[in-house]
């Protein structure tokens, strides 16, 4: 169910109801794209039925869903489109177009491709854990999830969210398990990682199903090149790439979680098994961590969001 974790602490103070949460969620609901509209966002029925509720309870574990939908239209086509209205601007007049009339034929492009354009769509899932005070999103790129805290901000009243930080930087714990080979009681280091310089050249070394345990790997991280990307298990029941920003990336439950349920146990079955086994291993992170650092806001407030990178695209 969760294939990617990024979590935020709950400011103290806030004490959802489970029906405001669902009344709330109703204001912002999905709804497909228009014709010249090339992007759409919204909350639906968490279960995929119709007419569904916006928040489940499982377990004590709510379970919402951020569904969005973008209008797909290659750079290829758009430039091609503009290119003929300005052959015809030529053709009519014996000038080319300067660059402000080029920029207003590319949205007059933009606007007559749009109705013809194939769209996409994607779902991410969002868990509230109310006793641990924990929101995760099961988004892979920031960009994604500050969309999403932004819009529950703005919708739940009294809601404040921060993102989890730690006394050690994951960058600086990684290093040292890597130089040490010791990874915190519980957990293991698998067989991937990258390494960044902080040079200018921003050399980078990745390793992709290979022992990590060499002297190679040691005198990389020795010439100053730190981990950008680990991949780890958790007591043998849940595999991780951890990343720099606390982000987990390629997040599986392993057989030792899986073997004996039933493979179509259904969302609630689904769900309690996720959320029991990420809620421990969240927990136990942030203590290998060190535990954490700065504190959660007392004021209503989205987490600002950071540069944008390739990866914060929609889907």
């Amino acid at each position: 169910m969760f294939k990617n974790i990024i979590a935020y602490r709950i400011a103290e103070g806030w004490q959802p109801d489970l029906t405001a949460v669902e009344e709330a969620l109703a204001a912002l609901p999905f709804a497909e794209c228009g014709a010249t509209q090339e992007r759409s966002a919204g909350w639906v029925p968490a279960r995929g039925e119709a007419h569904g509720a916006l928040a489940e309870s499982v377990a004590g574990q709510w379970v919402l869903r951020w569904h969005s939908e973008a209008k797909v239209l290659p750079a290829s086509v758009l430039a091609r489109k503009v290119k003929e209205k300005a052959e015809a601007i030529e053709r009519q007049t014996g000038r080319k177009p300067g660059k402000k009339e080029s920029r207003e034929l590319k949205d007059e492009a933009k606007l007559d491709l749009l109705p013809m354009a194939f769209t996409k769509q994607g779902s991410t899932w969002v868990w509230i854990d109310r006793e641990a005070r924990t929101l995760v999103i099961d988004a892979g790129a920031q960009g994604r999830a500050d969309e999403i805290t932004t819009a529950l901000v703005e919708q739940l009243p009294g809601l404040a969210l921060a993102l989890i930080d730690t006394q050690t930087s994951p960058q600086a714990a990684m290093a040292h398990w890597l130089r040490e080979q010791e990874p915190p009681a519980g957990f293991a280091v698998d067989r991937e990682c990258e390494l960044k310089s902080a040079s200018e050249d921003k050399a980078v070394v990745r390793y992709a199903r290979h022992p990590l345990d060499i002297d190679e790997v040691r005198a990389h991280i020795e010439a100053g090149k730190l981990p950008t990307r680990l991949a780890m298990t958790w007591d043998e029941r849940v595999s991780f790439v951890l990343t720099e920003g606390l982000q987990l990336k390629k997040v599986a439950l392993l057989d030792t979680v899986l073997d004996g349920q039933d493979e179509d146990g259904g969302f609630d079955a689904d769900v309690a098994i996720a959320t029991g086994e990420l809620s421990r291993l969240i927990a136990d992170l942030v203590l290998a961590l060190g535990g954490e650092g700065r504190g959660v806001p007392n004021a209503p407030a989205a987490v600002p969001a950071p540069a944008a990178s390739a990866d914060d695209a929609p889907f």
